[in-house]
């Protein structure tokens, strides 16, 4: 059976950093959580979008909100799988999907190399995978896996 993804992800660098992985994610069912913006407009015009609430870094009532959302939106499209790399819209719908029994993918971003991020501080210790894109971003997830940079 071919996965179904979802692949949850914030604006901005994130959606791109997602976007970078199409060679990859173009080959399967997909659908994408993000936020509105005119990069996602851009980027993801062909795709399956659903839209989280904004501001979702560190605001307790939307990530509420979006573990609401993440229930209503999993229990309907069934992923195989949930890939992000943030930021904080990702949270929620990771734990809804645990909860579900689904795989769950994190990769660290690209940019912070002296300290992890609050959402891969948060989803390292459950996600079936986490994948970091600079070899010194080990010493924060020594179980993770390098990969290499997806940029």
């Amino acid at each position: 059976m071919k996965p179904r993804l979802g692949i949850i992800t914030s604006k901005g660098g994130h959606v791109y950093q997602m976007f970078r992985l199409k060679p990859w994610w173009g080959k399967y069912d997909r659908f994408w959580v993000t936020l509105p913006g005119e990069d996602v407009a851009s980027l993801l015009k062909n795709e399956r979008v659903y839209y989280g609430y904004y501001p979702e870094t560190r605001h307790i009532t939307n990530a509420i909100r979006h573990i609401s959302l993440a229930w209503q939106i999993l229990s309907t499209e069934k992923p195989t799988i949930l890939i992000s790399c943030g930021a904080g819209i990702a949270p929620p719908f990771f734990f809804i999907g645990k909860l579900f029994g689904i795989k769950t993918v994190f990769i660290e971003v690209f940019d912070l190399v002296r300290h992890p991020s609050l959402t891969g501080r948060m989803l390292a210790p459950f996600v079936d995978h986490l994948l970091v894109q600079h070899l010194s971003q080990k010493k924060f997830y020594p179980k993770a896996q390098y990969k290499g940079a997806i940029l």
